[in-house]
């Protein structure tokens, strides 16, 4: 099968198309004719060598795909949602790696059917985005309608995820993004929409709300981190799921810019947490696959979101497979509006 293999850490262009022997199922593994996979800002730091657990050189990154069920291992067990998989079903599945190819062997419980009529296309633009959105701010979180929210990158597939979970639910909306981005930010319900290059967040934020906000979903890191903790209120929540600031914009892994991106992280000490009534919540998708029933849930809701029209994904470019170098520089140099997008002919 073709698949698009990183020959080294570095840059998009260490991308290089190879045929690859097929997957072969194991046993509680469904084989998956993949038909889109999503492109997450994740895939580049693997592309770079920086994401925890990125396998050594040659490898094939991405963590979802969206496709149609070849087979069934024997003894393949029962996906997420308890009932058996049946070749010829459109799935989106996690993959932790080897999503860029043709085909993907994928534990069941890492497997979850579409509902009918979903384009593949919007299928592998939800599960990473929407559900890092939705569990950060509604299982994590627990925000209520009225409540306020600071949303990081606002404009990019986890921020445009968040802000239509977030309008769905009646929060409040503050949303960061660069100054070519506001306008549609503001098309697509931010409350507050802020230049980061001209504004100042933390001041924008304490101008409309002088005591805190309840909520930031910051993907950054470094001192941004300290920066978001500065717009909450008592019973805040500081929601970390990223390091965006440890990647170069040429796509380079860099020991010094790492280093001091984690120098700048603050410590967050239990007595001032407490002190201040503020909590500081991690998200990771990849540490909560075990826990199918849960996601399963968290994902119904979605679909079901979706098929009432709450939410709809938004494709900001689509690529063939073959092109997954673009892709990434696309993302790379901030182009994105939504989700990028790869698909397999």
């Amino acid at each position: 099968m073709r698949a698009m293999v990183v020959r080294k850490y570095g840059a998009p262009e260490v991308f290089e198309p190879r045929e690859v022997p097929d997957p072969q199922p194991k046993a509680g593994e469904a084989l998956i004719r993949v038909k889109t996979i999503g492109v997450n800002f994740a895939d580049l730091l693997q592309r770079m060598g920086i994401y925890p657990g990125t396998p050594k050189p040659p490898f094939v990154p991405g963590l979802e795909i969206a496709g149609v069920v070849e087979k069934i291992a024997e003894s393949g067990g029962k996906p997420a949602e308890g009932e058996p998989l049946r070749a010829g079903e459109a799935v989106v599945a996690f993959t932790q790696f080897n999503a860029y190819a043709a085909w993907a062997a994928v534990p069941v419980r890492q497997v979850y059917r579409l509902p009918a009529g979903m384009p593949f296309d919007d299928a592998a633009a939800i599960p990473v985005n929407y559900l890092t959105a939705y569990h950060s701010m509604f299982a994590m979180g627990n925000l209520q309608s009225g409540d306020r929210v600071l949303v990081h990158g606002a404009a990019g597939g986890v921020g445009v995820a968040a802000v239509q979970l977030a309008r769905a639910r009646g929060l409040v909306i503050f949303g960061t993004a660069g100054p070519t981005k506001q306008e549609y930010l503001r098309k697509i319900g931010v409350d507050h929409a802020i230049d980061y290059e001209k504004n100042d967040f933390v001041e924008v934020v304490r101008k409309f709300a002088p005591d805190g906000i309840e909520m930031v979903m910051d993907p950054i890191g470094g001192k941004c981190f300290s920066r978001s903790y500065k717009c909450l209120g008592p019973t805040g929540r500081l929601v970390v799921y990223g390091l965006s600031a440890a990647a170069g914009p040429d796509g380079k892994r860099s020991l010094t810019r790492g280093l001091t991106t984690l120098a700048q992280i603050p410590r967050f000490h239990p007595m001032k947490l407490m002190s201040d009534n503020i909590s500081v919540i991690g998200v990771n998708l990849g540490r909560l696959l075990s826990r199918g029933a849960m996601l399963r849930g968290e994902l119904d809701e979605i679909f079901r979101m979706y098929a009432t029209g709450k939410i709809k994904p938004v494709i900001g470019k689509s690529f063939p497979l073959v092109e997954a170098a673009a892709a990434h520089r696309y993302i790379q140099e901030r182009k994105n509006i939504g989700k990028v997008i790869l698909t397999v002919k």
